[in-house]
């Protein structure tokens, strides 16, 4: 199977078994979405859900955030991982978005790499859900499926991995396929015993077929 059939083969089965995919992490707004994503580094989206309610209550927008401190910020959320450095990203976030951007998330890579707690990761997730812009965010999960699947040559980062992807991928997929990626790293093809009985992937998969 050459890469070319491989990759045609993963998107079409994702389309016809996952046609409508989204991001587990819940929020209501572009602002609420960054607090969110932020939090998630290194954490489950399941555990960011169970602490954004109260957080969002509290901020409801960058400046309400950006006249607070990391030490009122980390009281809702030292049930994530990391809470002190996430506290003092958050709001450095905030004013940050107040100070340079009118208060608004903005909506290009470049500008969103220059917030606190906000690497090109973040950045493009932020593309791809608050603004619906073609994008590749390449997580644990992403960076794992791929190369175990066989949709890229063993990359040595993600930013390999992001590169190869966004190469072989149409434009009009890739926000879909990270999150058919993503989910699929957290539910089926998981890190330590991937889920080949349930997997839809296998007759393309070239850690089951070995080619």
């Amino acid at each position: 199977m050459t890469k070319k059939e491989r990759y045609a083969s993963v998107i079409s089965w994702f389309e016809q078994n996952m046609p409508v995919v989204e991001t587990e992490l819940h929020y209501d707004n572009p602002f609420h979405l960054l607090i969110a994503v932020i939090l998630s580094a290194q954490c489950t989206d399941k555990r960011v859900n169970m602490v954004t309610p109260r957080l969002f209550q509290v901020y409801p927008t960058p400046q309400v955030m950006a006249v607070s401190t990391p030490e009122a910020v980390y009281e809702y959320i030292k049930s994530i991982s990391y809470p002190n450095n996430k506290s003092k990203n958050l709001v450095g976030m905030a004013k940050k978005l107040v100070e340079d951007f009118g208060g608004k998330v903005p909506g290009t890579l470049e500008e969103l790499e220059s917030i606190p707690g906000v690497g090109r990761k973040t950045a493009n997730v932020m593309l791809i859900v608050a603004f619906n812009k073609p994008a590749m965010p390449v997580d644990t999960h992403v960076f794992r499926v791929s190369n175990r699947i066989g949709l890229t040559d063993n990359s040595k980062n993600p930013q390999q991995t992001e590169k190869e992807l966004i190469k072989n991928i149409q434009a009009k997929y890739l926000s879909r396929a990270h999150h058919w990626l993503i989910l699929h790293g957290r539910y089926i093809c998981q890190a330590r015993k991937p889920k080949c009985e349930e997997c839809g992937l296998t007759p393309y998969c070239k850690f089951f077929t070995g080619k």
